[in-house]
């Protein structure tokens, strides 16, 4: 088992590609706690992973406000007195042409998607810097980095998480603590699922591997970079996109 005993906490890791890293990093051994804003999809969650780890916590937090972060670190450490793993996951979306968007769903996207991940690594490193190791992961987008029609508050959330990223992996690098990102590309969800035909194949022409990525590929990426076999990579940015983005 990579990552045994290892304590890692999960935002967003409920449902989604979240619930798939969460269930990926406990069969290898760690142990779990992840938040969310919806306690019956944390309950859903709890009942499902336990099958994979006799530890697991779950927590209602809104990850843009301090407090509940600092509340839930807490929380974790008060069962299991470590952080070895954050994975800053808790993302929207609220498309829109951007002469069509409100502010207000500009400052929600920016608020969940990159002040959510500056709330939770600053309150984790704090705790990683004592310990002298740990490992951050930061869900990102390949839109972070091509950017994409419709999408100007999701792009500028994600392309600011990876400039995070890499600022981060420079200030923590001498504890032993490594920061990386993941940039997932067209990855097959039931979002994708309800796409029409016509839209599909329009997303497939673009990927020179000719199919959309599975939740696995992206939670296989991060258990890697939450393990010791990447112990010699930071601020670097691991596209799982089929080759979109080169």
């Amino acid at each position: 088992m990579l990552l045994k005993d290892k304590v890692a906490f999960i935002t967003g890791g409920a449902r989604g590609i979240g619930r798939e890293i969460a269930e990926h990093l406990a069969k290898e051994g760690a142990k779990l706690a992840i938040c969310d804003v919806n306690e019956a999809t944390l309950e859903n969650a709890k009942a499902e992973l336990g099958s994979f780890t006799g530890d697991v916590i779950t927590l209602k937090v809104d990850v843009t406000k301090s407090a509940e972060v600092e509340e839930a670190v807490n929380k974790i450490l008060d069962k299991y007195g470590c952080v070895d793993i954050l994975v800053n996951n808790a993302g929207i979306t609220k498309d829109t042409l951007l002469v069509r968007m409100k502010e207000e769903e500009w400052d929600l996207v920016l608020a969940v998607n990159l002040k959510g991940a500056f709330l939770c690594t600053k309150a984790v490193a704090k705790v990683m810097m004592k310990q002298r190791s740990g490992r951050i992961v930061n869900m990102a987008s390949v839109i972070g980095l091509i950017g994409n029609i419709g999408q100007a508050n999701y792009a500028a959330s994600k392309g600011g998480l990876i400039a995070f990223t890499k600022t981060c992996a420079r200030e923590l690098a001498s504890r032993n603590i490594t920061v990386n990102a993941v940039a997932p590309g067209f990855i097959k969800t039931q979002m994708t699922d309800q796409l029409s035909e016509d839209i599909k194949e329009m997303m497939l022409s673009q990927i020179p591997m000719k199919s959309f990525g599975g939740v696995g590929d992206v939670a296989r990426a991060v258990v890697f970079l939450s393990s010791e076999l990447s112990s010699y990579i930071t601020g670097q940015v691991i596209n799982v996109d089929g080759g979109l983005v080169m």
